[in-house]
């Protein structure tokens, strides 16, 4: 059995190794993420994770588990995706600044015929921010491969007084969710 990330993200590495899951292999899904309009916030980001670990388990055993996920930031009910450009990241960092969003994240698991797809739905507060702070984040070029031009666990976690919910689910990976999930398929449990 082999554990397949299907996401080229570090982060999410970085926390399926949290997990103490540090044999895997990284096989992104080279789809593209197209937003369905009608579907909740929830079933989008569910629908797009699916897709993901269905693309990649295509290609696999059927003993294989493959692990997909994917994190949308909304404002209002509105999908903040990554950002286009420079000043799309400025754009997204000023609707966010002084308010609260929620960080949505679909994590999918599929081994042979069994597929496992939940969402996991954390609220973020941003404090009020200047144009200069927003100018020299966005010069750092660190919200550029992020959805809703920031990272918690970067430079942009000066703009976070308050998360409730998941963390680690404001970072790709909501490891606990997905400890539960592996766990009900029978494919993990922490040891030591």
């Amino acid at each position: 059995m082999r554990i397949i990330l299907a996401s080229k993200s570090p982060r999410r590495r970085e926390l399926l190794k949290n997990l103490g899951i540090t044999d895997f292999e990284v096989i992104p899904a080279h789809g593209e993420e197209k937003l369905v309009s009608g579907l909740s916030p929830e079933d989008e980001v569910r629908s797009i994770a699916l897709s993901k670990a269905r693309e990649v388990a295509q290609a696999c055993s059927g003993d294989d588990v493959v692990i997909a996920a994917d994190t949308l930031v909304f404002l209002n009910g509105e999908p903040l995706g990554k950002p286009a450009s420079r000043d799309d990241a400025f754009r997204m960092l000023r609707a966010l600044s002084g308010r609260s969003h929620s960080v949505l994240t679909g994590v999918a698991v599929i081994r042979g015929g069994d597929e496992l797809c939940e969402c996991e739905s954390t609220r973020v507060f941003f404090r009020d921010l200047s144009d200069e702070e927003i100018e020299k984040y966005v010069d750092s070029g660190e919200p550029m491969d992020k959805a809703g031009a920031y990272g918690i666990q970067g430079l942009g976690s000066v703009f976070v007084p308050r998360v409730e919910g998941d963390y680690f689910n404001v970072m790709g990976l909501p490891v606990a969710r997905l400890y539960l999930m592996l766990r009900q398929m029978g494919i993990f449990n922490l040891r030591r």
